[in-house]
């Protein structure tokens, strides 16, 4: 089954995310704080161990410039936020929270290496084992963000779904393209986004990751033309 590792991902974010509601409200905000800032640290020395992967650094560079432009453009943190405020409505609470933790964990799940080439391989070759390996991780870690940033991290499962399943379907028609230097590099900038995100959940900065997201497909789109010119 093509999509079972994509299945199995967003089934183990909405479960940990069921998990992680027992201990809402249960943890003291002083413990509740220094997890988040401890997970914040986790998450940028991912993004670190993505980023150091690059194999054109100015591919890279170019890429987060014009899809940041795209971004902005199209406004997708925007609409993420609007999304989740509409979460929010339709679940009668007014509780900002959601909207934060559903769009902080909806592109932590997405940006990530791990993201990008499990649903590759899943889509080429039927292998799973880098999806489930990321359902373990998106599963644990839905636990701690449920009980410390907000319930929002259960919706988070439903772009997850849509984004990786994507990848899958469109696999097939991609693999020729899908050379070594294109995946490291897509898994370069997607760790500088996921740097983003680490910063974001330190207050140290506000980074619009979603605008950014784009960035993450302008190595593959730059293989597009190189194979159309040459």
């Amino acid at each position: 089954m093509i999509m079972l590792g994509d299945i199995v991902n967003a089934l183990a974010i909405i479960s940990g995310a069921i998990l992680g509601l027992m201990f809402k409200g249960k943890i003291p905000k002083r413990f509740s704080e220094s997890i988040i800032k401890s997970i914040a640290l986790g998450v940028l020395l991912i993004g670190i161990l993505n980023a150091i992967k690059v194999e054109n650094i100015i591919l890279v560079l170019i890429s987060l410039t014009i899809g940041t432009l795209i971004g902005e453009y199209i406004h997708i943190e925007k609409k993420l936020e609007n999304l989740g405020k509409f979460i929010e409505k339709k679940s009668n609470k007014s509780d900002s929270s959601i909207t934060k933790s559903f769009v902080t964990t909806s592109l932590l799940y997405c940006v990530g290496s791990m993201a990008i080439v499990g649903s590759l391989e899943s889509g080429l070759t039927g292998n799973h084992a880098t999806l489930f390996a990321k359902s373990i991780i998106d599963g644990t870690t839905a636990i701690i963000f449920t009980s410390t940033i907000g319930v929002g991290v259960i919706f988070s499962a439903i772009p997850v779904f849509i984004y990786q399943g994507t990848i899958v379907l469109l696999s097939s028609f991609l693999k020729p393209l899908l050379i070594e230097s294109v995946i490291l590099n897509m898994s370069a900038v997607g760790g500088l986004l996921i740097i983003g995100l680490g910063l974001n959940m330190l207050d140290y900065k506000n980074i619009k990751v979603g605008n950014m997201l784009p960035a993450v497909f302008m190595p593959l789109l730059y293989q597009i033309i190189l194979n159309i010119i040459f």
